[in-house]
């Protein structure tokens, strides 16, 4: 069709137009905002500016050992900005009223929480999330958090974690999105949009904080708040590009993390937060340190709580969460000239134009609507929506002779230490999550099964031998409600229970509070105990199916060679026990894609499909070769890679076919997949492409995912699945730190994970 040129002249017209009326409309939104803001500081006094900066808890949920008192008072004489982890709305009304009623300049508080996965409709944990691959409905979960802790008062949330983590004994893998940047990134873009939608106009909307800047995945030992060192090239091409994403998407605030940076803590490094935040990528929002990361400065080495406090200050920090260090020393910090007025200042001014942001100027109640809060969480809307995701994110690791789906049908014996505890359904970090409304993996199979089937229940075993251990891993009331018994009568019991069963199924794994912040683990397997009571079920030679609840890569070796189904379930949420219900007996085939690699065992951590080559490298799928780079012990290959899931399906993929040989930088590629469900059930399919650049001014990873699309496909239907590249898709940053592609040699792989590809190959040309 060919348009008028008259026509054309018009419809540019038009949208020039109202792009220059949008601009203009914004930048007086803007000048609006910067007076008001300049007016209000103009009244404050100096205590009442460092005042906003402080950010103490409610003491409704701890973490950490600080202890605040008479919060009230300090809320009356304008020396709280804002407080954090108090649930209902009633409390957060309160609460407010005391700044606006009782307050010289009656500024509102701005309230946040750890709305990390959910609140009362809790989603799966981010790993799992993740594992979906299925970035439309990653965003709904966030939409949907907002939506219901904005009912309940809570105006940001300090979330998503964006920390790229390549070492499963780190606890916190459980709360981000694996070990990939690509993917990171774009998680982190859907959860920004879910939390924040376009803007605040809407009171569903609560802001976002980006967590934990930065580097926080890659902690020495995968110890908990332990020291991180890594080049820039690795910071750059590896780790900060989740960040920057979020940070690209509208994120307003960004959360400091605990670790050091460059031998500098992140919370006082000025380089981390101003030059590459602020001045790299232009970050306009608030820094929020992390629970006392200030005061825990002086336990790294930097300084009393005065000087800690300035050099957080002067690094970029503006809001400091529960050490009152900026409350208590800036003062005298500025009479010495440690700090600077313009410091302190642009601190305050960043916080309140967040308050503006949000409307609380304008309205400081507008998130305490009492209605909204009975009527707007944990619907049967939101439920429905929870229990779907959660089945995407489950990931199917054996189904050996077709073992699963299950009939409905004669007797099922569900055993395990995770079978009848709804409390560990929510995993970690769940903190608004009510328990009492959720089902166990048993009372929901009972449910979805009827009359069709019988259910058995026998717990088995206890969650590990060790009564201390357990009691550590099943914190902030987890409990798995210990059995008393000597083991073997619990065994016994079990046995007994599986002799009358068609098919076993084990619940078993970690429980929630297994993983988590301060939940490292040196052994990443299975309880041994745990263990023993899968290989005592074997033997009785019926079918066993492992449902595995875990928080992060397990050591699986075992489980892989002996049992023969295992369906990863992670930690679903407040609807898993229907959603594992629904996976088991076959309503949904699982989808789920692994997006962090699983090892053969700890001894290969750190692990990750992107790694680089050696000079000596091994071929893979091969082991051993002497003055090769591999291990005496065990081959290089991972468990299960990453991308690895299976389906109730099968999908076959033929080679990748390129439009051309060779591309220029202002041109694109297309490539073209052909795939087809080739088993006996519909299914999705996550198809992922990756790129290999052959030959570069610094070495480039073995491959790196660039693209995928999550597809639907009816037994015996075939798609050509079409993916683009760009001269972006092929940019690293070099050795000079300069984001740039560089001309030659490329390898393009398609495939159903990242080890199971097909390739072709393309030049790059100026």
């Amino acid at each position: 069709m060919k348009f008028p040129f008259y026509a054309i002249l018009f419809l540019a017209t038009f949208f020039s137009d109202a792009v220059f009326s949008q601009q203009k409309t914004a930048t007086a939104d803007q000048q609006k905002k910067n007076a008001f803001v300049a007016a209000l500081m103009k009244k404050m006094t100096l205590e009442e500016k460092i005042g906003q900066l402080n950010l103490p808890s409610s003491g409704d949920f701890t973490t950490g050992t600080a202890t605040n008192s008479g919060i009230a008072q300090k809320i009356e004489k304008g020396e709280v900005g804002g407080l954090f982890n108090i649930k209902s709305v009633e409390k957060i009304r309160a609460v407010q009223q005391l700044a606006i009623e009782k307050s010289r300049l009656k500024i509102p508080m701005i309230f946040g929480m750890d709305v990390i996965h959910g609140y009362e409709t809790v989603f799966p944990i981010p790993l799992g999330l993740s594992c979906s691959w299925d970035l439309p409905a990653i965003e709904r979960s966030a939409q949907i958090a907002a939506s219901e802790a904005s009912a309940d008062g809570i105006c940001w949330t300090f979330s998503p974690m964006v920390d790229i983590s390549r070492d499963p004994r780190w606890g916190r893998v459980s709360e981000g999105s694996g070990e990939d940047p690509y993917l990171g990134s774009q998680i982190a873009r859907a959860m920004v949009r879910g939390y924040q939608g376009k803007d605040y106009t809407q009171s569903n909307r609560i802001m976002a904080c980006v967590k934990h800047y930065a580097l926080y995945g890659a902690v020495e030992a995968g110890r908990e708040y332990n020291t991180v060192d890594m080049s820039h090239l690795r910071m750059y091409n590896d780790y900060f590009p989740p960040y920057k994403a979020a940070v690209d998407a509208g994120a307003g605030s960004v959360m400091a993390s605990f670790n050091e940076v460059d031998g500098i803590p992140a919370t006082g490094n000025k380089w981390l937060l101003t030059n590459v935040l602020r001045n790299q990528w232009g970050f306009k929002g608030f820094v929020v340190t992390d629970y006392t990361g200030i005061n825990e400065m002086t336990a790294h080495g930097m300084g009393d709580l005065q000087q800690v406090s300035a050099l957080a200050l002067r690094a970029g920090v503006d809001m400091d969460m529960v050490g009152e260090g900026f409350l208590s020393t800036l003062k005298k910090s500025l009479a010495q000239g440690k700090v600077t007025q313009q410091e302190i200042d642009q601190a305050c001014r960043r916080i309140l134009e967040a308050k503006y942001d949000l409307g609380l100027f304008a309205d400081p109640y507008r998130f305490c609507n009492l209605k909204r809060a009975q009527t707007e969480i944990y619907t049967e809307a939101n439920r429905k929506i929870a229990r779907e995701t959660a089945t995407k994110s489950f990931v199917l690791l054996k189904n050996e002779n077709h073992i699963l789906p299950l009939k409905k049908t004669g007797t099922i014996a569900l055993i395990g230490p995770l079978a009848d505890s709804k409390e560990n359904m929510t995993g970690t970090w769940s903190v608004a999550a009510d328990a009492t409304k959720y089902k166990s993996l048993l009372t929901a199979l009972k449910e979805a099964a009827g009359s069709k089937a019988k259910i058995l229940y026998a717990k088995g075993s206890n969650l590990d031998a060790d009564s201390a251990f357990e009691a550590r891993a099943t914190m902030f009331g987890k409990s798995l409600h210990r059995d008393p018994r000597p083991s073997e009568e619990i065994l016994k019991e079990a046995l007994k229970t599986a002799e009358k069963a068609d098919v076993i199924v084990v619940a078993g794994g970690e429980a929630a509070e297994m993983s988590g912040e301060s939940s490292s683990r040196s052994n990443i397997k299975v309880p041994q105990i745990q263990q023993d009571l899968m290989q005592a079920l074997l033997k009785t030679g019926k079918p066993v199916v492992l449902v595995l609840f875990t928080g992060r890569p397990l050591d699986l070796t075992w489980e892989n060679k002996n049992v023969p189904a295992i369906l990863n379930v992670w930690f679903g949420g407040s609807e898993a026990g229907d959603a594992i219900s629904d996976v088991l007996f076959g309503a949904i085939n699982p989808s789920g894609k692994l997006t962090a690699t699983f090892p053969q065992n700890v001894g290969q951590i750190p692990l990750a499909y992107n790694h680089k080559n050696t000079g000596r490298p091994l071929a893979e799928g091969e082991w051993f070769q002497k003055f090769r780079s591999n291990y005496l012990d065990v081959s290089n290959d991972p468990l299960y890679p990453f991308g690895f899931g299976l389906s109730y399906t099968s999908f076959t993929y033929e080679k990748p076919v390129l439009d051309k040989a060779q591309m220029h930088k202002k041109d694109e590629l297309h490539v073209s997949v052909k795939v087809t469900n080739t088993g006996n059930f519909d299914g999705e399919e996550v198809v992922q492409m990756y790129i290999q650049d052959l030959v570069g001014s610094i070495t480039r990873p073995v491959k790196e995912l660039k693209a995928f699309q999550k597809i639907f496909l009816k037994q015996g239907e075939s798609r050509n699945v079409q993916f683009t590249i760009n001269n972006n898709d092929l940019k690293f940053y070099n050795s000079e730190l300069k984001f740039d592609s560089e001309t030659g040699g490329f390898k393009v792989y398609t495939g159903t994970n990242s080890r199971d590809v097909k390739e072709a190959s393309f030049s790059l040309l100026p």
